[in-house]
């Protein structure tokens, strides 16, 4: 019996309960349900059962988390016009609102992200707050953009004089996090900035979500010169929160940046020529108990003890064989105390630890500046975050090859950022941005300009950086005789990306639960919306399959019959009108030609002129070696 596609986004709850029956399965009863005393029984004293305890709460939050766990029954559609490089790109745009796309992404990337990085609403009673509605997502997600009613859309501030200022801000950050942890690998970090307004609640919810042994740290960014005189102490700073994961899964000693030949510079050198290169000295004592013996400088014969309270780092043996080799050395002129000789070529671990108070980076005025001149247009953005903050983060916790992702993109700068690192290291970072597209004020710059949603901004933006970046890029190659090793090539930098808009699914079961729903499907020749492409169907069906979205897409015709082959070979897709015997036997040797040992095949079931048809393609498929699990209708 061929099985048909669930139209749902993962369920968080049913995966919840999967693990926990995994770890305790006599705590199942009556089917899924949860013995919650035998639970009890069986964690002992770890449980606690009073009443007034330690946690942080506020009004809805036990609704919300539960609407958090509710399936999506939406798509990601594919807006091929609004991309740049979309057959190509590993980079990804998604228009839509960020909790229901978060849902969407859970099978996808569930684990898959290196870095996160949000600049959320900070709540000061001007900026934008989303309104859940956990009933009907999607439709209420329609009606907020403007896409659905005449009436205009809902979006609002979330004004202090509401009474519930501080909850909506919490029920619309906490469902956001908790659902994003899903989607970072065990090695990954999220990285949140935040203002003065919620940065302590925002702190509270990443401790419960996260953990508090999980912060790595909080950086304080000096984001601009002076408060213009605002309350008492005016602030000039920002917070940015940064988590790990799992933390006893990074290397503290991998978190640090490249030193830049400046600081090479200043801080290494090599007057003596040593063959091992660029050297610095350092201390030969410590503080802890250890060796204590004299040391005789072999050029003028003084002998040396340890300062008064320390010892020396090694034992005499080691001290007299590092002498020899002229790693242990008393002075540039060999007439002062021992000291050890360091080179950098031989260092472990060769990033430098940064502070967590950053003065000495980009500030807001610089990231207008930047908007600005990219655009050739003053104003067309509200407050930005610089390039250069974004680098950093980057640079700090992201390799050449890893997965970011901004779910508040705003103007992009996360974007810009990841391309630019990758033209400066040759790294092929990538991007997932996922911006509410908001209507912009008519009467704002750029509304004049031709803008009419804060996501047409950050896709053109995405578009000039890139551009930009490449010709930069260029430009140094025309100016240096020589290509060294340090060149990039312009060509492997990947400055595309694909728009993909959020929106009810295309498939009609999938977005209703009729009673009655076979018979009210039999009204229609096939179960797709009118209006959408097979495009728009291959993509809901990748998402809901768990595919990442920038997977290969191929296509080839079978007696007319279009097939999609999707990630060579891992999945095959055919939605024609008439499928037979022969789409099945191809299916098969594309398989074979790609020699992919898991494969599925998804049909559309009214493609089929009848049952015997669709029952021979089954069977066909089955007898090369597909399980039945990876057969499936729509």
């Amino acid at each position: 019996m061929v099985s048909r596609m669930n139209g749902e986004s993962l369920d968080i709850t049913a995966q919840n309960i999967t693990r926990l029956k995994e770890l305790f399965p006599e705590i199942l009863t009556d089917g899924d349900k949860v013995d919650f005393d035998m639970l009890k029984t069986l964690l002992g004293d770890v449980i606690e059962t009073e009443q007034e305890r330690y946690q942080f709460t506020w009004h809805g939050k036990k609704k919300m988390i539960e609407g958090a766990q509710k399936p999506s029954k939406g798509t990601l559609r594919p807006n091929t016009k609004k991309s740049k490089n979309f057959a190509t790109t590993e980079n990804l745009y998604i228009e839509g609102d960020n909790l229901e796309v978060l849902k969407l992404l859970q099978k996808s990337y569930n684990g898959k992200i290196k870095m996160i990085y949000i600049d959320p609403p900070y709540n000061t009673g001007r900026d934008f707050v989303y309104k859940d509605n956990f009933k009907d997502s999607i439709q209420n997600y329609l009606e907020q953009t403007g896409q659905v009613d005449t009436d205009g859309n809902m979006l609002s501030t979330n004004a202090e004089s509401n009474g519930r200022f501080h909850t909506d801000w919490l029920n619309m950050m906490y469902a956001r996090l908790k659902l994003s942890r899903n989607l970072l690998s065990d090695t990954g970090v999220i990285c949140i900035n935040i203002g003065e307004e919620e940065h302590e609640k925002l702190k509270f919810i990443l401790n419960e979500i996260y953990g508090e042994k999980n912060l790595l740290g909080n950086i304080i960014w000096k984001k601009k010169t002076n408060g213009n005189n605002q309350g008492h102490i005016p602030s000039i700073h920002d917070y940015i929160y940064c988590y790990a994961k799992k933390i006893e899964m990074i290397n503290e000693k991998e978190i640090g940046l490249l030193p830049t030949e400046e600081f090479l510079s200043k801080n290494y050198s090599n007057p003596d020529n040593d063959p091992r290169g660029i050297w610095t000295t350092q201390d030969l004592s410590a503080n802890h108990e250890g060796p204590y013996f004299p040391i005789e400088n072999p050029n003028t014969g003084e002998i040396h003890y340890p300062p008064k309270g320390r010892y020396w780092v090694f034992n005499e043996l080691e001290v007299q064989r590092r002498i020899s080799e002229g790693r242990i050395i008393f002075g540039k002129r060999g007439v002062t105390a021992p000291v050890q000789k360091v080179f950098y070529n031989e260092k472990e671990y060769k990033k430098i630890k940064v502070s967590s108070i950053w003065s000495d980076i980009a500030l807001n005025a610089d990231a207008t500046a930047e908007i600005s001149e990219i655009f050739d247009q003053p104003k067309i953005f509200s407050h930005p975050k610089p390039v250069g903050l974004l680098k950093r983060l980057l640079e700090l916790f992201t390799e050449e090859n890893d997965l970011v992702l901004d779910f508040f993109s705003g103007s992009a700068t996360t974007a810009h950022a990841t391309i630019q690192l990758n033209s400066e290291d040759k790294g092929n970072r990538k991007f997932i941005l996922v911006q509410l597209p908001e209507t912009l004020d008519e009467k704002s710059e750029a509304y004049k300009n031709g803008f009419r949603t804060i996501c047409d901004i950050g896709e053109e933006r995405i578009r000039r950086a890139g551009e930009k970046i490449i010709a930069e890029l260029k430009e140094k190659q025309l100016k240096s005789s020589i290509l060294d090793e340090s060149t990039v090539d312009p060509t492997s930098i990947d400055i595309g990306f694909k728009v993909l808009k959020l929106d009810t699914s295309n498939i009609r079961e999938w977005n209703i639960d009729f009673t009655n729903l076979e018979n009210e499907l039999d009204l229609y020749e096939t179960p797709f919306i009118e209006g959408r492409s097979e495009l728009d169907i291959v993509y809901e069906i990748m998402l809901k399959q768990g595919l990442e979205l920038t997977y290969s897409i191929e296509t080839f015709e079978v007696n007319g019959n279009k097939v999609y082959d999707i990630a060579f070979g891992s999945l095959f897709i055919c939605l024609s009108k008439e499928i037979t015997t022969d789409v099945a036997k191809a299916i098969i040797t594309r398989r074979d030609e790609h020699g992919t040992e898991t494969s599925s095949v998804i049909f559309s079931d009214a493609s089929f002129r009848n049952d015997s048809d669709k029952l021979n393609c089954i069977e066909i498929l089955k007898d090369s070696g597909y399980p039945e699990d990876n057969l499936l209708t729509i």
